[in-house]
């Protein structure tokens, strides 16, 4: 499937209107298909194709969009020529967002898009002379010089050169008497937030998908029950985010296992979701609760489920949702036919198992364990580019950790970091702690050794009754006490290209109206104004906290750091307690140079033996998936020759460690 920034399929409602307002003909589609067409004089058409039915066409004049909720896959298009107007519903929120770019590019980026009348009226009589029928193409993908001369028209780029830069008052004013100008023709209003980043994407729209992301991308629009994994830095999180923007809102449930990979995300928990509790009752019971109301029409909506941090998932809990999901929707079909889209690596931190002291781990541990998974996945993919580090023997390190292999030379250069200095600029490195007690008992008593009075910054939530979920899901918390050089983390991605991004350290320099300033270690300075957290409610409602996008980070939980890239990291792994948790802490950090481990000890590095084996058969399953066949298909008339070079083939994938595809 090739994504195409000029089509988009959606729920579309069109409705005429007569000379005074009043609503007359109107047409709905739960289906129709989008095309942004050129006629033969070169005039712009929205051309709507509902399933089985003939197209209809709207020019592109007089046109005004609004697109407030284009996050939620809705706009609208008013055509005030024809006194008409589309509502567009259920669109998929990033293919939406690159169709109004397009069509907002298409327009403005050509010197006006549309040519100009004399010349559009003697292409128009040369039509009519030749008696040839009207047709209709597909418009050319945007090229560079559109999109410039679009983001100009649209005040994003300043028109001065770099000997005389454009006074910003003189800027300020142009871009006003452009707005007022695109007002009075009703033309499409100028796209800022088409260009900005978008907040499904939690990106720059400028970061392309890889081929490797785009192959998984395209499995999960085709309707494809999808695993994909891929070891810390490969930017799974990032690919999730684009698929859910990829996907219609209607029946798209995107969960994950713990409340902070949710948050970005911007879904709920899967047990929030389940409506099974924690799930520890029995089969009979966990039936019981999800047949309720609210739980059970949930169930029933849902077409897609999208579980983040899977390896987190215990089997067991994974199996029962799983049966919970046939017996409410009715639907013998697994995961009574619910798209299936699960994302994580099983080499990460596992499941969080709770049981009395000294009793054996369960049969199920892991979800690939249950009988419910082999059923379910279709499709499994494994992505490979690590683009957290760039330094190549950090990530031979890191490939290393993960299968839990430490050799002398690893061992020698990583106990060699204890003697770095990484701190800089007043700022001093996080410590990673193993449990979470540690780091808030390190936060609270540093805050207090510091001199000056303690200012606090209290959170505005949505909904006072739902403070205690937005604590476990948001990483800014209800109540953040500050003083002056209190070492922080950045919570939010503020600008990108200036390394103001989710994870930077800095330290608070001042208070200024009533905010704090803090100083980067790129010796960047912000002012931390108030930011949106958006959490979504099992019903689908949403839950909003904000609040400066800072937290104290002389201390940090591993679990809790998952997510992140650490630019100044500290971390002891004495107390390390699971396979896994050394990996996860070492792979926060962005490079050798900005890590400093005090007690490295290859004994706390290990991987868990059952989930090696599951990558072993992973592999191989990946390996039987893409590998071309030698020969005609009929083993039996394979030529000698073949077959033992196909057999050398499987040998040798086999037999490299896991580490190499990594």
């Amino acid at each position: 499937m090739d994504l195409n920034d000029a089509v988009l399929t959606c729920a579309v409602s069109i409705q005429w209107a007569n000379a005074v307002g009043i609503t007359g003909r109107k047409l709905a589609y739960k289906t129709a298909t989008l095309r942004l067409v050129r006629n033969d004089v070169r005039e712009l058409f929205v051309e709507v194709t509902p399933e089985k039915l003939k197209p209809l066409k709207f020019k592109l004049k007089d046109l005004m969009v609004h697109k407030k909720f284009m996050a939620e896959g809705k706009a609208t298009f008013n055509f005030k020529a024809e006194n008409c107007a589309l509502y567009l519903s259920n669109a998929p929120p990033g293919t939406l967002m690159f169709f109004l770019r397009t069509i907002f590019i298409k327009m403005n980026g050509d010197g006006g898009g549309q040519p100009d009348e004399a010349a559009m009226q003697k292409k128009l009589r040369e039509h009519l002379l030749s008696g040839k029928p009207s047709s209709f193409e597909d418009v050319s993908p945007v090229t560079t010089a559109e999109m410039l001369m679009a983001r100009k028209k649209a005040g994003l780029v300043p028109k001065g050169t770099t000997t005389t830069p454009s006074p910003q008052g003189a800027k300020k004013r142009r871009f006003d008497e452009l707005k007022d100008q695109d007002r009075e023709k009703g033309t499409v209003p100028a796209a800022k937030k088409l260009y900005q980043s978008s907040p499904l994407t939690g990106t720059d729209e400028s970061l392309r998908l890889s081929e490797e992301q785009m192959e998984v991308l395209r499995a999960c629009t085709t309707g494809k029950n999808v695993f994909f994994t891929g070891s810390a830095g490969t930017g799974k999180s990032f690919l999730l985010r684009r698929i859910i923007s990829a996907l219609p809102p209607d029946g798209t449930i995107a969960t994950a296992s713990t409340g902070v990979a949710a948050c970005l995300i911007g879904g709920t928990t899967l047990h929030a979701f389940a409506g099974i509790g924690g799930g520890d009752a029995t089969m009979q019971r966990c039936l019981e609760l999800a047949s309720r109301p609210v739980s059970a029409q949930t169930w029933r909506k849902c077409k897609r489920l999208i579980i983040d941090e899977i390896s987190m998932v215990d089997g067991q809990f994974f199996e029962k949702i799983e049966a919970v999901a046939r017996h409410i929707r009715r639907n013998d079909r697994p995961f009574g036919g619910i798209q299936l889209i699960l994302c994580g690596d099983f080499l990460q931190l596992p499941p969080v198992i709770r049981g009395d002291f000294g009793a054996a781990p369960p049969q199920q541990r892991f979800c690939f364990q249950s009988s419910a998974w082999e059923t379910c996945i279709q499709c499994v993919y494994e992505l490979k580019q690590v683009h957290r580090q760039s330094d190549p023997e950090f990530v031979q390190i890191l490939n290393h950790l993960r299968i839990g292999h430490v050799n002398e030379a690893i061992t020698t250069r990583l106990a060699a970091t204890s003697r770095q200095k990484i701190e800089g600029n007043g700022i001093l490195a996080t410590q990673l702690c193993s449990h979470t007690n540690d780091a808030n008992s390190i936060n609270e008593s540093k805050l207090e050794n510091l001199k000056g009075d303690k200012v606090l910054f209290r959170a505005d939530d949505s909904d006072a009754g739902m403070t205690k979920q937005l604590d476990q899901q948001v990483q800014a918390p209800s109540q953040l006490y500050l003083k002056v050089n209190a070492q922080v983390m950045l919570l939010k991605n503020i600008n990108i290209s200036n390394g103001l991004v989710n994870g930077a350290r800095g330290v608070v320099v001042r208070m200024e109206k009533d905010l704090p300033v803090v100083r980067f270690k790129n010796n960047q300075e912000y002012v931390c104004k108030h930011e949106k957290w958006i959490i979504k409610t099992a019903t689908g409602g949403m839950i909003t906290r904000r609040q400066v996008p800072l937290k104290l980070a002389w201390a940090f939980s591993i679990h809790k750091s998952q997510g992140l890239t650490l630019d100044c990291v500290e971390m002891s792994l004495s107390k390390v307690f699971e396979a896994g948790q050394a990996y996860v802490a070492l792979s926060r950090a962005k490079s050798l140079q900005s890590v400093r481990i005090l007690d490295f000890d290859a004994k706390q590095v290990w991987a868990n033996p059952q989930v090696l084996q599951f990558y072993k058969g992973f592999r191989r399953r990946l390996m039987d998936t893409t590998m071309i066949p030698l020969g005609p298909k009929n083993k039996d008339k394979r030529p000698a020759d073949a077959n033992s070079a196909l057999a050398k083939i499987k040998k040798s994938l086999m037999s490299k460690p896991l580490v190499s595809i990594s």
